[in-house]
């Protein structure tokens, strides 16, 4: 059975970072792309950052370019997503997940069939 954990999260004051893990098991992810999101309390859940399989193209929402990376080490079929100068608006349940087919970064996530069971991200002011 496909898994996805992530860890990493907690509480942070603004301005601050964190690095979130999250590690795949019973499928190795090698050959596809890799993705962020996140939902924030009464909010919809919305997309954060993506990777391709190999990691040569990268993809970031507006609201958190030049201050999030997204990167993988295929070899540990783990993605990480280290988090700077945080805002108190990141504040947010952030999920990995990894799409059903190869060949392509998808950024919707309903091209994701794969997620993790969020990691609890605070911001405080």
């Amino acid at each position: 059975q496909v898994q996805l954990v992530e860890s990493g999260g907690g509480l942070v004051q603004a301005g601050g970072s964190l690095r979130l893990s999250c590690a795949a098991s019973g499928r190795t992810f090698s050959s596809y792309a890799r993705g962020w999101f996140r939902q924030a309390p009464g909010k919809e859940r919305e997309f954060v950052a993506a990777i391709s399989w190999n990691g040569g193209s990268t993809y970031y929402a507006d609201s958190v370019k030049g201050r999030f990376t997204i990167s993988r080490d295929n070899a540990k079929n783990t993605v990480y997503l280290q988090m700077n100068s945080l805002k108190p608006e990141d504040t947010a349940v952030y999920y990995c997940a990894a799409p059903r087919t190869v060949g392509a970064t998808p950024t919707d996530q309903y091209e994701y069939d794969y997620w993790g069971q969020g990691t609890q991200v605070t911001v405080s002011s």
